[in-house]
């Protein structure tokens, strides 16, 4: 049996389902018009679409925008065969035409579009290889100079066309610092905030900038660059104050006059002026060149200097710099006289006054610059009247106008006043000025007092500040209104703190002893006043004042009960909430002005925290403390003065020498008051050697052996009978120590 052997051949079929270009996103369909969107640099001979027709059609036919590329076959199949360029074309028109057996057309030509989709292909390109620019130091950060550009042949509207500028690199770079920046857009170089503050053409005068360009917008790893060099110059700044203006006063060239300029660094800018001071008229204005005028005349007398600044604007009104200040200076001219310091200028000379001696000083003015020949002045005497005894009794400096007796002393009784006219010139004008001389007295007689002795006057340490107590007068027989004449009063001796003054009468002379200062008891309780009264004007010689010229007085100064005083206001003290009871918080002081004891009590204390010793001011808990109730506790201290004592004192000096029974009222202060008397002896005598001397009483003869024997026994009578009393009272009343005390030669005080 014969086997024949079969033979197997195997293929592989692979179907392919893909989506037509067509718009309905078919395959193949009837011939119309349609659109197609084909990417760049695809394959050749690639299928785009299916074209069917209806008999008698049998073939079709492509024209149009072909390039030799799109092809379509008989049976309607459109096609390719050759990669796409959006470059060379981006988009291709076609038409397609259905045809016979005739090669006539039978349905068509219908237009058929091919858009030529782009894909980065292209690198970005700089249009220079090189660029070169310039910078003004102190530009406006932000605001471009210069621009770099770069093309790209692939569509601007998708990423591939997206361009993005960078600095790579900048040279010199000081301190790591980026001087420049650029628009990632546009490609803009501009300053950085701290170019515009730092860059200066001494220190650097050029830089370098390595400049890259990406496309795809610079998102993307695999984008396409380019990079180009800038070299910029740093010019200096022209936006500058100008230097200071003068302008003539008063110019009679047409106006506005330009006066100067400034510049902004770049054109385009808006400039004004802002004025430094309100003024009622501002007489200055500036172009949009940045030229600056003067739009009137100026007169140096009503202003002699402006300030005022420019400021510069871009066009949208915001600043571009900070604003210049300038000054203007009026040079002044020679438009104005001299003038008199007023009508008559009036001088005294006393009629002893030695020849040169001065008599006074004319100054006249001139609204001209000072210190310029504008504004010399010279004087010079043209008339004096009376002429008598003789012309030319007086002189005057040409220069500083000071008047001096020139030939003779003048007596009053031959001619008592004078009047001189002086003429006072500048360079270009003239003025004359009327001099009054009077002759006055000699200070000749010295002031006397009408009486040498104002007595004795009691206030209490409270007068009022500012009140008359005392009304003393003198008089002089010098010539009345005159420096001669006026009397000054000064307190010589018995107030080294200046607690009083004198005030003059100018009419009648009269002084007015004031309270200028509060008195004090505690620092002075008596004062011995020593008045003065003098002239101003110095005295001749040979004469001098005397015990005339002097007035005692006695001020008796009286103890008020002042409140104690407590060294400060306020006292504050910091303590934790958790300290033990006891604690001492803190400490007060007060001080009583007449020197008594103090006794320290708590006022306020509402939740009972604190308590205070009355005798040194400590402050100690006495419960626990709260922040969360109280952290901010105050209580008020109370000082109140413990009386222990009196002080006596004397209104007069008047007094006979005898023994003076006081009466003096005791009160304790209490609720109620409790009072008595206690009967105080004063005895008043005689001081010799600070002790009391009374001399004893004259007995004739002598005495005999009786009488002495009775007077001696007399005497140990007396002595038992008040030893026995002294025994009887020490036993049964030993309180009334302060009753012996008040009866005993020395006063101590009292005390409750």
């Amino acid at each position: 049996m014969t086997v024949q052997a079969q033979l197997h051949c195997l293929c592989l079929f692979t179907l392919y389902l893909t989506t037509g270009y067509g718009q309905d996103g078919r395959f193949s369909g009837p011939l119309k018009p349609m659109t197609f969107s084909i990417f760049e640099g695809q394959e050749p001979s690639q299928i785009i679409f299916q074209f069917k027709a209806n008999p008698p059609a049998v073939t079709f036919e492509l024209t149009g925008e072909t390039d030799g590329i799109f092809h379509i076959q008989q049976d309607g199949l459109l096609y390719h065969n050759r990669a796409l360029d959006r470059e060379t074309r981006a988009v291709h028109k076609l038409q397609v035409s259905a045809l016979d057996a005739h090669k006539a057309i039978v349905e068509g030509p219908v237009p058929i579009t091919i858009i030529v989709k782009d894909i980065n292909d292209n690198q970005p390109t700089f249009l220079q290889p090189k660029y070169e620019g310039s910078v003004r130091q102190n530009s406006r950060p932000g605001k471009p100079f210069m621009y770099v550009n770069a093309t790209d042949l692939d569509d601007p509207a998708t990423p591939n066309g997206q361009l993005f500028y960078q600095i790579v690199i900048q040279l010199p770079q000081v301190n790591d610092v980026m001087y420049f920046q650029i628009n990632n857009k546009t490609g803009a170089i501009s300053l950085t905030p701290q170019g515009s503050w730092e860059l200066d053409p001494v220190k650097n005068p050029s830089y370098t900038l390595m400049v890259s360009v990406k496309d795809m917008g610079g998102q993307n790893e695999n984008s396409f660059s380019d990079s180009t060099s800038v070299d910029i110059t740093v010019k200096e700044n022209i936006w500058k104050a100008p230097a200071p203006v003068e302008i003539v006063e008063n110019s009679t060239d047409p106006h506005p006059i330009k006066i100067t300029q400034v510049r902004w660094n770049e054109p385009g800018a808006q400039y004004s002026l802002v004025e430094k001071e309100k003024l009622p008229r501002f007489p200055f204005s500036i172009d949009q060149e940045g030229d600056i005028y003067v739009n009137q005349p100026l007169d140096r007398e009503e202003k002699d200097s402006y300030v005022f600044y420019v400021d510069a604007k871009d066009e949208l009104g915001k600043p571009l710099a900070l604003p210049l200040q300038i000054h203007v200076k009026v040079k002044d001219i020679n438009d104005n006289p001299p003038t008199c310091p007023s009508t008559v200028t009036v001088f005294e000379v006393q009629e002893n006054e030695k020849i040169g001696n001065k008599i006074g000083i004319l100054t006249a003015h001139d609204m001209d610059e000072m210190n310029t020949i504008n504004s010399i002045l010279e004087y010079r005497i043209v008339d004096q009247t009376p002429k008598s005894p003789r012309e030319g009794l007086f002189l005057v400096d040409r220069l500083s106008g000071a008047f001096q007796l020139a030939k003779q002393s003048l007596k009053k009784q031959d001619t008592p006043q004078y009047h001189l006219t002086v003429e006072v010139s500048d360079k270009d004008f003239k003025t004359l000025c009327h001099v009054q001389i009077n002759v006055i007295d000699i200070n000749d007689q010295i002031p006397i007092f009408e009486k040498s002795d104002y007595g004795n006057l009691t206030l209490a340490e409270d007068a009022v500040v500012g009140s008359t107590i005392l009304t003393i007068q003198a008089t002089d027989a010098d010539e009345p209104f005159t420096g001669s004449s006026k009397i000054l009063y000064h307190i010589t001796q018995g107030d080294s703190e200046g607690r009083l003054g004198i005030d003059t009468d100018p009419q009648t002379n009269a002084g007015y002893v004031v309270i200028k200062k509060p008195l004090d008891f505690e620092t002075a309780a008596i004062h011995h006043i020593v008045f003065q009264a003098e002239n101003p004007e110095p005295l001749v010689d040979g004469v001098k004042y005397n015990a005339s010229s002097f007035a005692t007085f006695n001020l008796f100064v009286t103890d008020v009960n002042e409140a104690p005083q407590f060294s400060q206001q306020v006292f504050q003290a910091k303590v934790s909430e958790d300290v033990a009871i006891g604690t001492k918080v803190g400490n007060v002081t007060a001080k009583d002005p007449e020197g008594l004891d103090i006794s320290y009590s708590l006022r306020g204390d509402t939740r009972g925290w604190l308590k205070i010793d009355p005798v040194t001011g400590e402050i100690f808990s006495i419960a626990p403390l709260d922040r969360e109730a109280e952290s901010l506790y105050r209580v008020q201290v109370v000082a109140t003065e413990v009386g222990t004592h009196a002080r006596l004192s004397t209104k007069h000096t008047g007094f006979e020498k005898r023994v003076y029974n006081i009466p003096i009222l005791i009160n304790d202060g209490g609720r109620p008051p409790l009072e008595g008397t206690v009967s105080l002896p004063v005895t008043v005598c005689t001081c010799v050697e600070e002790r009391c001397f009374q001399p004893a009483a004259h007995q004739s003869g002598m005495p005999t052996v009786g009488m002495a024997v009775g007077i001696l026994l007399s005497t140990f009578l007396v002595i038992g009978i008040i030893l026995a009393v002294v025994f009887i009272k020490m036993k049964k009343n030993k309180g009334r120590d302060n009753v012996e005390n008040a009866q005993a030669p020395e006063v101590k005080p009292l005390r409750n």
